[in-house]
């Protein structure tokens, strides 16, 4: 399996970027995509995941409302677009693949994950 995140950059606050993830290796539809990030010092923490479907779709509540999470099955690609960016924002942004069974989504649900891409929001 193989995940390539790519979109992150140097933005201004109230600004907006678009990452994207290209997955390979996989039967695409059959995974919940992910994304997560990790701020400098911190732990690596859930932002947003969308079923197969596109149907169903998790947030973590600092982004609920700001960002918006896709997916295209026919181009094996995920996308996080990110709106209104703030300075806590900054880090680096992983996709992930993964299984989520319940309604809650954890990080073990996602055993596969890409390199990262690094999201900078400056104030």
């Amino acid at each position: 399996v193989q995940l390539q995140a790519c979109g992150g950059g140097l933005v201004q606050a109230g600004g907006s970027l678009r990452l994207s993830c290209a997955a390979s290796g996989l039967t695409f539809i059959r995974y919940t995509m992910g994304w997560f990030r990790q701020a400098p010092g911190k732990e690596r923490e859930f932002v947003a995941a969308i079923k197969w479907s596109a149907i169903t779709t998790y947030y973590a509540e600092s982004v609920k409302g700001r960002f918006t999470i896709s997916r295209d099955n026919a181009k094996n690609m995920v996308y996080l677009r990110m709106d209104s960016l703030k300075p806590e924002d900054t880090a680096v942004y992983y996709c992930a693949a993964g299984v989520v069974a319940s309604s809650v989504v954890s990080e073990t649900d996602f055993g596969s994950w890409g390199q990262g891409t690094l999201v900078t929001v400056s104030s």
